[in-house]
């Protein structure tokens, strides 16, 4: 017989010492069969038969209560293919005749002969055997064609017809009405294909077939096959894009029920024939980009006379961005990166790109700004590459933008520690001299934070904690002692002295000098004894 197992036997005879001969003389094992019960009527049997399922009965024609023929009309009505052996005496021929038009595989007289019986048992053995490999064959074949089926969708899908151009029969299939396909993506699948061991991986992909397979036959699907790893493909009678998204929002609950895991679903336009069906899944997919501008998953219809969503080409490298984003991280600016990473996602959303352009703009702009960082010498042990592959991985354009805050962030909050105090009082001693070699002029913060090398958030609170001041206060307050000893030691006029010390209004100059000495100008000079 075919495979490891043992087909099962019951007997049933009103005589025990038949049964224990049965069993005593007939080498069941040799020849694959097992005994898994013995009955003494016909109750008693069908009870035992409903209990083992068994694949041969051997039963004695002439029982009390329920007779070996009425036994054997139950037993085929409920199982046409087993094996049913009938036992009479030379007297119950006719009975045995009825037996075997009623379906019996073969009878044997009494006193039973153990080598004819070994004989049929081999016979019958042969036949169940026989049985198996031609289901096994069936179900191949089935298989096969389920197979065939998905391999031709495909290639039409990839839009190549010809290494499958002789299966024509299936272009006047169902498809032929209008449908819609439904293409089904695990959100995150790349993190979770690097997860799962390859024996998961298989166990949760097969799930996930198995309960799409039933979801499809409950909503009437016309087929459902894997397409791309973690992404399914779903045909359906065109019913409106509604019908269709609800049914898309069904697909997303169960996967999450019974599957745990979120997904996505891309419908397409209603399409016609099988040669559409190449158009239908760049239709779907489509839709699917703005998965990657969503912050979670859901369904996504390609609409009626929408226009093609922008291609890699159609998305400019945004130079002053890039400028924008190198400076700040240069200057270590926090806030200004943050706002400039908020417009660079404002940029990618108004290109409507797709996740493959948009994350090659994102890696670029990535690649530059680490750059900027080894320039700097500023960089703690990170490899650029781990940030690539999570720019790779995530799901979408928020969760991307959030990454590159978070780790170029996080390197110029590190660069910002690791400045030494020292560091810290040479660059204000920097700023210092620059302010007092230019406080006549016009000077502003950023001026002086850029001599620094500073952003101005870094720059006010390094010179607030080396000096003790903020910035204007320390330029008022060299003004003022520029103004003081000109004020002492020459006779320039109050209103020729503001604009010497950064002042070209001189009523505001008197007024910053008496808020600073609680003195006006000319107060301060004739205190100081000098005449004019």
């Amino acid at each position: 017989m075919g495979g490891s197992g043992k087909y099962k036997v019951i007997l049933v005879d009103d005589e025990p010492i038949i049964l224990r001969s049965l069993q005593a003389a007939i080498g069941w094992e040799e020849l694959g069969l097992e005994v898994a019960g013995t009955a003494r009527n016909g109750e008693a049997a069908l009870k035992l038969i409903e209990a083992h399922a068994p694949d041969i009965v051997i039963s004695d024609i002439r029982m009390p209560g329920m007779d070996g023929i009425a036994l054997m009309k139950e037993v085929l009505a409920g199982g046409p293919k087993r094996i049913f052996i009938v036992i009479s005496g030379y007297g119950e021929f006719e009975y045995a005749r009825e037996a075997l038009r009623q379906g019996a595989f073969d009878y044997l007289l009494k006193p039973i002969d153990h080598e004819e019986l070994t004989g049929m048992l081999e016979r019958a053995a042969a036949q169940l055997d026989a049985r198996m490999e031609n289901e096994r064959l069936l179900h191949s074949a089935k298989a096969l064609s389920v197979m065939a089926r998905e391999r031709l969708f495909a290639e039409w899908i990839e839009g190549n017809d010809r290494p499958l151009g002789h299966m024509q029969w299936m272009e006047n299939s169902e498809l032929e009405q209008e449908y819609v396909m439904a293409v089904v993506q695990l959100d995150r699948y790349l993190r979770l294909n690097e997860q799962w061991m390859m024996d998961e991986k298989r166990l949760w992909l097969f799930a996930i077939r198995n309960i799409l397979e039933e979801w499809s036959l409950q909503h009437g699907a016309l087929t459902m096959f894997p397409f791309h790893s973690g992404e399914w493909i779903l045909l359906f009678p065109s019913g409106g894009q509604a019908d269709a998204a609800a049914l898309g929002h069904d697909l997303i609950s169960q996967i999450k029920k019974y599957a745990k895991l979120g997904c996505s679903v891309g419908l397409s336009r209603p399409c016609t024939g099988i040669r559409q069906l190449s158009a239908a899944y760049q239709s779907a997919t489509r839709a699917l980009y703005r998965r990657f501008y969503s912050e979670r998953e859901g369904v996504f219809a390609d609409e009626e006379g929408q226009q093609a969503e922008a291609r890699p080409s159609d998305l400019k490298y945004p130079r002053q961005l890039e400028s924008v984003l190198a400076e700040s991280v240069r200057m270590l600016d926090l806030q200004r990166m943050e706002a400039a990473f908020d417009d660079l996602k404002l940029y990618i959303e108004r290109h409507a790109a797709a996740k493959d352009a948009a994350e090659r703009l994102l890696v670029e702009i990535a690649v530059v700004l680490y750059r900027q960082l080894e320039y700097a010498s500023v960089l703690a042990d990170w490899p650029l590459d781990g940030l690539i592959q999570a720019l790779h991985e995530a799901e979408h354009l928020q969760e991307a933008i959030d990454m590159l805050k978070k780790a170029f962030g996080g390197q110029m909050e590190e660069s910002m520690k690791s400045q030494t105090k020292e560091d810290a009082r040479s660059l204000i001693e920097k700023a210092k001299l620059y302010m007092m070699n230019h406080y006549h002029k016009d000077l502003g913060i950023e001026e002086v934070a850029e001599v620094a090398g500073l952003s101005i958030s870094h720059f006010c609170t390094l010179f607030k904690q080396a000096t003790g001041y903020t910035f204007l206060e320390y330029l008022t307050e060299c003004r003022m002692e520029k103004a003081k000893y000109m004020l002492k030691h020459t006779s320039v006029k109050v209103y020729q002295i503001a604009p010497m010390v950064g002042y070209q209004d001189p009523k505001y100059f008197t007024q910053v000098f008496k808020k600073a000495t609680g003195r006006t100008p000319s107060e301060f000079r004739e205190e100081s004894s000098y005449s004019v």
